[in-house]
């Protein structure tokens, strides 16, 4: 039992830590953005609704049993389904990302992109961190809709993209969503400052060799 709340204090001192890194560098702003993360035992600690991820109480935050029923801290975001379809993905995911970083949402704010793969295989970081990332249509926040179309792509990709909203990413852990996102986020800023621009990038087989790298 001790081991179990030892965890828990863990998980929810690194998720203050973790915010309020993405908070001070710029990547969310406001109340926007939430972060999890699903402990051994099967329940996700969740940022609360109205939350600043640069000042988040580890006393506060949302918790969720196994089964995905809000059982202690303060009212979860509006969001919670974001991460609960991304939970669901084949791979063993332990932590999920939302932001609403300023180049991954200019992004998915363009016409002329492949909605099966938004971002061109750029570096071999992206690669290896993001891999392939499927475009989501635009849904309002908390429609139905959203949670089905975000579930249906995040069966088989741990990113995922929204339109005119922002990234959804999972990892293995905490500091892994956070490096994926923040990878994500720096590639959709290259990608944007070399429009017009012929560029060069990864081949099939070079992204396929580093997929297989990051398994």
């Amino acid at each position: 039992m001790m081991g179990s709340i030892s965890e828990e204090t863990k998980v929810r001192d690194e998720m203050v830590e973790v915010g309020r890194s993405l908070f001070d560098r710029g990547l969310t702003a406001g109340s926007t953005g939430n972060i999890s993360v699903r402990l051994s035992d099967g329940r996700i600690l969740m940022t609360p609704t109205n939350a600043s991820l640069g000042v988040l109480d580890p006393a506060r935050l949302s918790c969720f049993s196994a089964e995905g029923v809000h059982v202690g801290g303060d009212k979860p975001t509006k969001e919670a389904f974001l991460h609960k379809c991304m939970y669901c993905g084949k791979d063993n995911r332990r932590a999920v990302g939302h932001l609403h970083s300023t180049y991954s949402v200019a992004v998915s704010l363009l016409k002329q992109v492949n909605e099966r793969d938004v971002l061109p295989p750029l570096t071999a970081y992206y690669v290896m961190r993001i891999g392939f990332l499927p475009l989501v249509p635009y849904f309002p926040p908390g429609d139905e809709a959203l949670a089905a179309a975000v579930g249906a792509a995040a069966a088989n990709h741990h990113a995922v993209l929204m339109a005119n909203h922002g990234p959804v990413v999972a990892g293995k852990s905490l500091k892994d969503a956070q490096y994926a996102t923040e990878e994500l986020e720096e590639t959709a800023k290259l990608f944007l400052l070399l429009q017009n621009h012929e560029v060069r990038p990864l081949t099939a087989e070079q992204r396929t060799t580093l997929i297989n790298l990051s398994k």
